[in-house]
């Protein structure tokens, strides 16, 4: 295989990865209009190349995410936070409780950030392991 082909397969997977956690978040409730929707989204792929930056989502995912989309640290938190809190208010319940473990009815608080980063990231690293066989 060439060095062109396998760019092009890379870059292949990494389009159908981000459809993949597109649908999910759009299954979950994340509005796709609001800015946290694409710094979640972009969390997420990154986590899917590196768990370990969801473990230190202050010093490694949100300045990095920050670089990317050209705003600041605190406004990445803050967009990601205000995303999961209208995912969790309107979102699909049963989806939550088949992610989660857990649904906004339980009266339990929503997850944190780096939990709900995490959470979907594993679960389509899941779904690829199962697909691979």
């Amino acid at each position: 295989m060439t060095t062109m082909q396998m760019l092009v397969e890379d870059e292949q997977t990494k389009i159908r990865l981000e459809r993949r956690v597109t649908k999910m978040m759009l299954d979950i409730g994340v509005p796709a209009h609001l800015n946290g929707f694409r710094y979640l989204r972009e969390a997420v792929m990154m986590c899917l190349e590196d768990m370990e930056v969801v473990s230190s989502v202050t010093k490694l995912l949100y300045p990095e995410l920050a670089k990317k989309f050209r705003t600041t640290d605190q406004k990445v938190e803050r967009a990601v936070r205000n995303a999961i809190e209208v995912s969790w208010e309107r979102g699909n319940e049963e989806t939550f409780e088949e992610l989660f473990g857990y649904t906004c009815a339980d009266g339990k608080n929503r997850p944190t950030n780096s939990e709900y980063i995490a959470r979907i990231a594993d679960s389509i690293q899941l779904e690829l392991r199962e697909e691979q066989g």
